[in-house]
Formats: C-alpha cells, sequence, structure tokens
C-alpha cells in the first residue's frame, strides 16, 4: 500500500509539474502575440536605439543626462503610445544592426530618408527638414560648391548619408566615430571638408564660437527626417501609431518648440 500511495504522489506530482510548465508556456505565448506595437504596449515601454554624441539631435548635458531633439521627440511618441520610452545608446552602424536584428524598436537619430534606406526601413511622416552643408576651415577657398569635393578628403561616419553624398562628388570619405572627431581633424588639415546638418555646424559654433571653420555650401534643397521601422506587417501598426504622434506634436506647436529650443529655429514645418 505504501508503494502504492508513494507511486499516486509521485505521478500526481509529474501531473502538476506538466500542468505548470503548459500554463507557463501558454502565457510566454499570449504574451507573445500581436504584432510590434501591441508588443510595446503590453510591455510598457518602447526600446529607442540613438547615439548620444550627435548634439543638439541626442546627447549628454552637464549633468550627463541623455537629451535632445532626437530623445525628446520620441518620448513624445512614447507618451502618445501610452508606454516609456527607453534609450539604448551605441555607434552609427550599430544602431541599424540592432534595428535589423530586432533589438530595438525604433532609432532616434536624425536619420535622413533616402531611396537606399526606403529599400530596408519604413519611414514615419517627418519631424524635421535639413540641409547639408560642407564644412571647411577658414581661410580655405579651395571648396565652394559641391563638385569642388572631386579629388578631396572628407570625414564623416561611413555608413552616414554625408559620407554617400561626399563620394558621390569625388571626395575620399575618412571614417570617423562623432562629430568631435570629425572637426578635429578638420581643424587639424587632415581632411579638406565634412559634411554635416546645417543646424549641427550652428549648433557646434554656439559653443565654440571661436573655431576656425566655415559653411562653404549647403544643398538647395532639404533632406526629410524620419523614424525607420522594420518593413513589414509586424510594425505597420506601429507606423500609424508614430505618424499619429507626430502629427499630434507638429500640431499643438510642441514640434516646433522644441526645434527652436534645440535648434533655435523652426525645422519641423514643411520644407521649401
Amino acid at each position: 500500500m505504501k508503494r502504492i500511495g508513494r507511486a499516486m504522489i509521485a505521478a500526481l506530482a509529474a501531473f502538476l509539474a506538466v500542468m505548470m510548465l503548459a500554463a507557463c508556456s501558454k502565457e510566454e505565448d499570449s504574451e507573445a502575440q500581436g504584432d510590434l506595437l501591441s508588443r510595446i504596449q503590453s510591455r510598457g515601454y518602447i526600446l529607442v536605439a540613438t547615439e548620444g554624441t550627435w548634439a543638439p539631435w541626442t546627447f549628454h548635458d552637464e549633468d550627463d543626462s541623455l537629451v535632445g531633439y532626437d530623445i525628446d521627440v520620441a518620448k513624445g511618441i512614447a507618451e502618445h503610445l501610452g508606454v516609456e520610452a527607453r534609450f539604448v545608446e551605441g555607434e552609427w552602424d550599430g544602431l541599424f544592426a540592432g534595428l535589423n536584428s530586432a533589438r530595438y524598436d525604433i532609432v532616434a537619430n536624425g536619420v535622413e530618408v533616402t531611396p537606399e534606406r526606403a529599400e530596408t526601413y519604413d519611414f514615419s511622416t517627418p519631424y524635421a527638414f535639413i540641409r547639408t552643408a560642407i564644412i571647411v576651415r577658414d581661410g580655405d577657398s579651395s571648396i565652394s560648391s559641391f563638385e569642388d569635393l572631386d579629388g578631396k578628403t572628407t570625414a564623416n561616419t561611413l555608413a552616414s548619408t554625408y559620407a554617400a553624398l561626399a563620394e558621390s562628388y569625388g571626395a575620399t570619405a575618412t571614417g570617423v566615430d562623432d562629430l568631435s572627431q570629425t572637426i578635429e581633424l578638420l581643424r587639424a588639415g587632415r581632411v579638406d571638408a565634412t559634411l554635416n546638418a546645417e543646424v549641427t555646424y550652428y549648433d557646434y559654433m554656439a559653443q565654440h564660437p571661436d573655431a576656425p571653420i566655415r559653411i562653404a555650401a549647403l544643398t538647395e534643397q532639404a533632406s526629410e527626417v524620419s523614424i525607420p521601422v522594420r518593413k513589414g506587417e509586424d510594425s505597420a501598426s506601429l507606423l500609424d501609431a508614430i505618424d499619429e504622434a507626430i502629427e499630434a506634436m507638429r500640431a499643438s506647436g510642441e514640434l516646433k518648440a522644441l526645434s527652436e529650443k534645440y535648434f533655435g529655429s523652426d525645422i519641423s514645418g514643411t520644407a521649401e
């Protein structure tokens, strides 16, 4: 009888263990159901990839807090979704590698829309419009147009649109990690120029008014800055929600206020 009792107890314990595992598995499957927006809202936060080294888009202030135009825009989007924005910092190339592998949900880092990127990602409605500037050292008159980049050297992160644009005009691009290193190479005369957002140049000069650099030329048309997401049905409703958030922030004047706060002018309106 004792053996039968022990056998029954063991069988019952095994049965309960199987039922518990099945319940856990069912719960995990339930949590995994739904598209990306549903999963983000279920977990309560959206993972935002950013550099944290490109003022005034995304940088650290004197208290080492992560701040910037992109940071506040991402927080506004998260608030519209009813979740928290959690930021993960990394180098430019790694942001997109992480987005591709689903380590991050979105990238907020002054990402310009290009035909090449549009083949891989879907983009939100633009939340900024910017022109590209060729920045050179004071006293260097050898570059006054984009055509003058032919045979010159530039410094930029290699996967950026700026490096691609420079190379399309015949320049040789030197890879760097961030804006500070870019300006250092330029000021030291190790490169002839760098391409960057016009507003980024103005912000740098506001912080370094004696820097011996200037804008040599500007693109005629402004490019669109948007939030990229992975292509596919899984991201469709998230993209719609991001679009709604950006348009709501534009309509309320929040985007304009953030633009003026970080850039000194409104870059959130329709490009001319």
